[in-house]
């Protein structure tokens, strides 16, 4: 196996971790990056809580704040379903992979839509990989344009300071 192997093992643990997170702060109505914080903080005081991967805090606290985006996103995409019906596990895959495809200019699109399928087939029901995959295939395709005009707001020019918001 070659060291980009190692690497891809330690992001889809670092993946299922977020999962995690953002399953147990959903079922306990908690802030998701709190939540994150308080086990990072709690792996440096105590070695029996694994320590939390960097990549986690990163996916959480996308998804924490991008989260009506995403779900926005998500639910358009659901076709005959509402985002509440969901298993929130896979919300939490859907909400992941969608802030990947969106943000996460060094995830390569493929491989973020392989993660959450792997994701689900290792975390939730039988029928969910399909399902999820269906939705990502059709919010990949809309991806190229949301990476390029967030790159185009992230980098602001003189000329944006006089304009006003009308388009």
């Amino acid at each position: 196996m070659s060291g980009s192997q190692k690497k891809l093992g330690a992001r889809h643990k670092a993946r299922k971790r977020a999962v995690d997170f953002l399953f147990e702060a959903e079922a306990r109505d908690l802030d998701p990056v709190n939540l994150a914080a308080e086990r990072v903080d709690l792996s440096g005081k105590d070695d029996t809580v694994a320590p939390v991967n960097p990549y986690t805090v990163t996916v959480v606290t996308g998804v924490a704040e991008n989260l009506d985006r995403l779900d926005r996103v998500i639910a358009d995409h659901l076709q005959g379903w509402t985002l509440d019906r969901l298993p929130a596990v896979d919300r939490a895959i859907l909400r992941i992979a969608v802030w990947e495809l969106f943000h996460a200019t060094d995830v390569p699109p493929v491989v973020a839509v392989d993660e959450a399928v792997e994701l689900a087939k290792e975390l939730s029901t039988d029928e969910s990989p399909s399902f999820i995959n269906g939705i990502l295939g059709q919010v990949v395709l809309v991806a190229p344009q949301v990476r390029a005009a967030a790159a185009a707001t992230a980098q602001p020019h003189p000329a944006a300071e006089g304009e006003s918001g009308a388009s």
